[in-house]
């Protein structure tokens, strides 16, 4: 059995810690996390698919184990996790890969594969939305961010940091929430309360709207490159319902999409049936 290997390396002197496992002859995948989660989140992956793919995850700065860098010292947008994120990559030598992208992990893997099409060889989505219509009922309190960021519209999103607050991101929408792990949610409540984590979290919050307007841009990404993709989806999650997933089959042509009656997190609960789907996929089109 391949052993996951913990590691860190410096990017622009910032450290990025990832997990690593198998061959790196092998077809790699890139997993991207999701908020407010870390490279733990693809643990059932690296159980399942270290004997027969090259699997690599990063923690994005400010989230796992990662550097924290201040917010006077890093820029917390998508732009720049994304270019932090293809510079390790890069510094690691990894020039082809699939991605499997979930939340976060979407805008920060269509800005490096708008950036280096040649390189990704496909893209697995889970609750990784593209598509506008793809926004659901959970952005409405970060709307009203979007539109007037005051202290009393920040301070309407404070409940979403607290205990009760991340579990919700794991167990809403689940069919048997006993099926969650809860140290998925009491680890990300430890990580929140490091300095700057609310303030950074509520900045990426209201540059999320910037993803919006890039829409236009990976839909035309998908279009033209026309990689395979996988869609595995959480059908009841309030931040990205399935109208999300059913917009890639207006630009992609290779499309495999399967559908769970769960939430935001499906792997949490789906993580057998989902990790089955992504080894078939795989063996097809890679």
């Amino acid at each position: 059995m391949e052993k996951t290997k913990f590691k860190t390396t410096l990017v622009d002197g910032i450290k990025i810690a990832y997990h690593e496992a198998g061959d790196p002859h092998k077809p790699t995948l890139l997993l991207l996390h999701g908020y407010p989660s870390s490279a733990h989140q693809y643990r059932k992956v690296f159980n399942r698919l270290a004997d027969t793919y090259h699997l690599i995850a990063p923690d994005y700065p400010g989230f796992g184990l990662s550097d924290f860098p201040a917010p006077d010292q890093y820029e917390y947008t998508f732009d720049t996790i994304a270019k932090t994120i293809n510079r390790f990559l890069e510094q690691l030598e990894i020039n082809s890969y699939a991605m499997v992208m979930q939340d976060y992990g979407a805008p920060i893997g269509f800005r490096i594969a708008v950036a280096h099409p040649e390189r990704v060889t496909a893209i697995i989505t889970q609750n990784g939305n593209a598509y506008e219509e793809g926004i659901g009922e959970a952005w409405k309190p970060i709307k009203k961010l979007w539109a007037n960021r005051t202290q009393e519209n920040e301070e309407a999103l404070l409940d979403a940091f607290s205990l009760e607050g991340l579990k919700w991101n794991y167990t809403h929408g689940t069919k048997n929430a006993e099926l969650i792990n809860p140290d998925c949610w009491h680890l990300d409540y430890l990580r929140m309360q490091r300095p700057h984590a609310k303030k950074v979290n509520i900045d990426l919050w209201y540059d999320y709207q910037n993803n919006l307007k890039k829409y236009p841009e990976w839909q035309a990404y998908l279009r033209e490159h026309q990689p395979p993709v996988l869609v595995v989806w959480g059908k009841n999650d309030e931040y990205f319902p399935e109208s999300g997933a059913e917009g890639f089959k207006k630009d992609v042509k290779n499309l495999e999409y399967h559908i769970y009656d769960t939430g935001h997190f499906a792997m949490e609960e789906f993580g057998d049936e989902i990790i089955d789907e992504i080894e078939k996929f795989m063996r097809k089109v890679v």
